[in-house]
């Protein structure tokens, strides 16, 4: 799947997948991502609706329109059908109006994720050293707190667990205000990560956040993920 994913990309001549693709291609290496699909009419959109349960989030889906929230091309929070068939005319509407000229692939229908732990998992690629790998706190203050830690790839598990010691964040995943989240779970995904480049090295760039983990044993779920590839 992996190399299909990767193929029809350059075919196409683009440098990063879209989000559909990305989540495919995590999802494959067994790091859980939200559930996503893509619809081409209202109708559609809302058998998916029906299929992954509310409450949903629409997002448009244009490799012309990168900056979705900005051109009001998102909604959050939708609870039956009616909102569904609303929110898919109206993504539609502002997309045109922000760029008449951008190429609509459809919308995601994607599953509304309970609110947890934000983290952030990322791979980076230096022309010297090759392929980092990060993790941290992660949500939209992640440039702010900067509570990160990196290593080369490949990384064994020490070196997963060293990392998440190295930030903040660890004292939360101990255990803080009576919260205690599975580190293991966390060393599990910097490992799939760091297999991941090593068996596609043309892959340049990965940035997974949020990943949202849980206190509670439920699997942790990845929401958003940017993934480009190098020139080589």
């Amino acid at each position: 799947m992996i190399d299909n994913i990767l193929s029809e990309v350059r075919k196409s001549n683009r440098s990063s997948l879209n989000e559909l693709e990305g989540n495919r291609l995590l999802s494959s290496y067994g790091i859980s991502m939200a559930k996503t699909l893509l619809a081409k009419s209202a109708d559609e959109a809302v058998e998916i609706a029906e299929e992954i349960g509310y409450p949903l989030v629409l997002k448009v889906l244009s490799p012309q329109i990168l900056h979705k929230t900005e051109a009001g091309c998102v909604r959050v929070g939708l609870a039956d059908e009616d909102e569904v068939r609303t929110a898919y005319d109206e993504i539609l509407e502002n997309a045109k109006k922000y760029d008449p000229n951008s190429k609509i692939e459809g919308i995601i229908v994607q599953e509304m994720v309970p609110n947890g732990l934000e983290l952030i998992f990322g791979i980076n690629k230096d022309p010297q050293f090759g392929h980092t790998i990060v993790f941290g706190l992660g949500g939209i203050y992640v440039e702010v707190f900067e509570d990160i830690a990196l290593r080369l790839v490949p990384i064994s598990k020490d070196d997963a667990y060293a990392m998440i010691s190295e930030t903040n964040v660890s004292k939360i995943l101990a255990g803080a205000r009576g919260k205690e989240y599975d580190i293991d779970e966390v060393v599990d995904i910097l490992m799939k990560l760091s297999k991941l480049v090593q068996e596609h090295p043309q892959i340049q760039e990965v940035d997974i956040n949020p990943f949202i983990l849980y206190e509670d044993g439920r699997v942790g779920t990845g929401v958003d993920a940017l993934i480009t590839l190098s020139e080589e």
